[in-house]
């Protein structure tokens, strides 16, 4: 994997209207739609790591495999698909908290849950946890923890109901649909990955509203980069011993990075070439496990950029 071309940026100048994310390039068009390549890029802790060969594809098909599967369960964003990279979809006003569901106590950022149950919290995000859970175990049933969405690309801070709805972040109405979606969407995920051998331990969904105030799910939906997967097979024998279980995201790299530095405060070591391979490879994997389809990507040689801009060719301004 570590032969073939990485997308690490996908400036356009001819196209419009420019935001760039942590990992995608948006661009609004004048009509009305939104633009979005998924670059390679690898987030995490706020900041970029390095680049994956074939996560963008990977990312941009695993949502469309999700999105076509949930789409009688909520409304989502997307209008096409010009090029594996790429989606066009409805231009929304991003509501400004990302709806966390958890099933289980795990994860290695400031937000997760189990890092804070760790430090002997036991009130969060507007709930309370028992005592004596354990690392990585699953919870009496999956819970909503909530977080401001950094339009900067700043800090995510935790946000209970109450907070959201005081800070009129979201309208009581807003607040009851992005909730009972979140939950919906995350019952079905668990539902079909487990029919894959997987567990669905924790994801991130994104709303939006359109013009008439609808509420629609917009970015990605149960990719490798929002949620955290691990394999069902191996998870009782790694839970018993109290190890991590063996997971399919970029939890990956992030548990390389935290037993090598304070991945907030110090500088991000150099992420080595065999581990960039091995991920990418993750995330390869986990499309096919994921969608039961079989990867194919690029084998052209040419840039990855130069196939963008060539599909994106009607789309210039």
């Amino acid at each position: 994997m570590n032969a073939l071309p990485v997308l690490a940026d996908a400036f356009i100048p001819e196209l419009p209207n420019r935001y760039s994310g942590k990992v995608r390039e948006n661009y609004d068009l004048a009509d009305g739609r939104r633009l979005i390549i998924a670059t390679d890029r690898l987030s995490a802790f706020d900041r970029i790591l390095t680049a994956i060969p074939c996560k963008g594809q990977v990312l941009t098909e695993t949502a469309r495999y999700w999105f076509e599967e949930t789409a009688d369960i909520c409304p989502n964003h997307v209008l096409a698909y010009p090029d594996p990279n790429v989606v066009i979809g409805k231009r929304l006003d991003i509501l400004p908290v990302e709806m966390v569901v958890r099933g289980y106590l795990a994860g290695t950022t400031s937000t997760s849950v189990l890092t804070r149950y760790r430090k002997g919290e036991r009130e969060m995000y507007g709930l309370r946890l028992p005592d004596g859970l354990r690392d990585n175990q699953i919870l009496p049933e999956p819970i909503l923890t909530p977080t401001s969405k950094a339009f900067d690309g700043g800090h995510d801070e935790p946000l209970s109901g109450a907070e959201i709805l005081a800070g009129r972040l979201l309208t009581p109405t807003q607040w009851e649909t992005v909730s009972r979606y979140a939950l919906a969407l995350f019952a079905h995920g668990q539902q079909r990955a487990s029919e894959r051998g997987l567990i669905l331990v924790d994801t991130k969904y994104e709303f939006g509203v359109d013009a008439d105030g609808t509420v629609i799910l917009a970015d990605e939906i149960h990719t490798a980069d929002s949620s955290r997967y691990w394999l069902a097979d191996s998870y009782e024998a790694a839970f018993a011993k109290g190890e991590r279980p063996p997971s399919f995201d970029k939890d990956f790299v992030r548990s390389w990075v935290t037993a090598r530095c304070d991945p907030y405060k110090d500088p991000i070591p150099e992420i080595p070439a065999e581990l960039v391979a091995r991920t990418s490879e993750v995330y390869v994997q986990s499309f096919e496990m994921i969608t039961g389809k079989t990867f194919e990507p690029d084998l052209s040689g040419r840039p990855i950029l130069d196939r963008i801009r060539a599909n994106l060719a009607p789309y210039f301004a």
